[in-house]
């Protein structure tokens, strides 16, 4: 499980310019941020407006956070506190994680260990709840009978996971960016006899180097700069359950050297510490890179590559699975259309056919955001070519049947008069807004530019 970006965090402070900075650096990272300048108006601000994470400092002129931390528990104790605090006042810090806080963090701050700590606070206020979220969808989301697709590809990779999800095997999933691995991966721990245990998500590319083995297999405390206490990693957070480690194939070569050894021993050393930790983990990577290629350039241990691949799950691209492109285009109608209250009922022909010719490098995860972007569009009951992105439009088979002119039924419309409808109505929409016009419909806002001067309307 990931942190959510949309976990509002409420940051306390007296120092302006403290609180100021650390605002705009949380916000860069994607989460909704609001600030109070003392422990009074923090109080009052949860009371208020439902928050979920409080990163606040201990030491404040009218009240200390100390006191607020104590008043925010009374009125919601579950919400994750993480105490920033000087090295002049570690013991009030202690104080504060015997008052119930998550965390605390010596100042200067490590914004990156900071960045870490959010993402374990969110993490851990939600687990509970994720937890017994998923086994409630076991019986559809996480059912494989349920994963949609019925294409030859997919019903041969449904009937290996099958096979594999009873199994204590270690499983590598393949496949381009976008396919669904971690769905697959959540299915195989779901229909696993670990079900009931954690399934703990870590994608080993978002994490640097220096911190993704912390991450991983934990700290002593003094083990680094900032480690002032001890730390478990991901691999006891999931003992006796599953460990998915996405991304697997841009881990360094002294992680893989580590990674190995778990795989081989079933023990984890915490980083700084001498004591060897038995773990009871199934392990199940992913990677969209060809480990063989990466093997045979030097780039990936082959004995880790073997180990890994114990059992092997390739996920098919959008591309060789054409026939599901229509079942899982209208899931997700359904869902953007029920989220965003539009009445959409389905695609128009020239709209699917585009849609069923169009190659998906994004695979799955494009296919998704193309038909949120036309839900978000669209005005009648039907997705047309008009909803659609330009490069989808243009790159569209010219011996395709041409569109219809709605208003002269009798002429066909060139693909130049469907773009220059799409942007001209985009642009509307937006009410003139050129930078929004061009994410909507996925070109650079230079091509945007340049196609409007083309229309006389700069």
């Amino acid at each position: 499980m990931t942190a959510s970006p949309s976990a509002r965090i409420l940051i306390v402070d007296d120092d302006p310019g403290h609180l100021v900075t650390l605002k705009t650096i949380v916000r860069s990272w994607g989460y909704p941020v609001e600030t109070a300048d003392d422990g009074e108006t923090a109080i009052a601000h949860v009371y208020a407006v439902p928050v979920d994470l409080v990163l606040m400092d201990v030491r404040m002129a009218r009240m200390s956070g100390l006191q607020a931390l104590e008043k925010i528990k009374g009125y919601n104790p579950t919400i994750p506190i993480i105490i920033m605090t000087a090295y002049s006042s570690v013991a009030s810090a202690v104080d504060a994680l015997k008052a119930g806080a998550y965390d605390y963090l010596i100042k200067p701050l490590d914004f990156e260990v900071l960045k870490l700590a959010i993402e374990r606070a969110c993490e851990h206020s939600g687990l509970k709840a994720e937890n017994q979220r998923l086994k409630a969808q076991l019986g559809a989301d996480f059912d494989m009978a349920n994963i949609i697709g019925k294409s030859a590809p997919m019903r041969e990779l449904m009937e290996m996971l099958a096979m594999v999800a009873p199994s204590e095997a270690t499983v590598l999933i393949t496949g381009e960016s976008g396919t669904g691995k971690e769905l697959i991966a959540r299915s195989l721990h779901f229909n696993s006899p670990r079900k009931d245990r954690p399934l703990v998500v870590v994608n080993c590319a978002a994490i640097t180097e220096t911190l993704l083995e912390s991450e991983l297999f934990g700290h002593e405390k003094g083990a680094f700069t900032g480690a002032d206490r001890r730390r478990e990693g991901r691999f006891m957070q999931a003992n006796h359950g599953t460990i998915f480690l996405d991304e697997i194939g841009e881990t360094s070569p002294a992680m893989q050297a580590k990674l190995l050894r778990v795989l081989q021993e079933r023990e984890i050393e915490r980083v700084g510490g001498q004591d060897v930790i038995p773990v009871d983990v199934r392990i199940v990577a992913a990677t969209n890179r060809i480990l063989e290629t990466e093997v045979a350039e030097g780039r990936f241990r082959e004995d880790l590559f073997y180990r890994l691949n114990v059992m092997a799950l390739n996920v098919p691209p959008l591309r060789e699975r054409r026939d599901d492109i229509p079942l899982l285009a209208g899931h997700f109608l359904n869902i953007y259309a029920e989220r965003n209250r539009k009445a959409a009922k389905g695609f128009a022909p020239l709209a699917m056919d585009m849609l069923l010719n169009y190659d998906w490098p994004g695979n799955v995860r494009e296919l998704e955001n193309t038909v949120e972007r036309a839900v978000i569009l669209l005005t009648g009951e039907h997705v047309t070519e008009k909803q659609l992105p330009l490069n989808m439009v243009q790159s569209h088979s010219t011996n395709a049947t041409p569109p219809i002119d709605t208003a002269d039924p009798g002429r066909p419309r060139s693909l130049e008069e469907i773009e220059k409808q799409a942007i001209l109505e985009t642009l509307a929409a937006t009410d003139g807004n050129k930078s929004e016009t061009a994410r909507r419909l996925g070109i650079t806002r230079k091509t945007l530019h340049n196609k409007l001067k083309l229309y006389n309307n700069p």
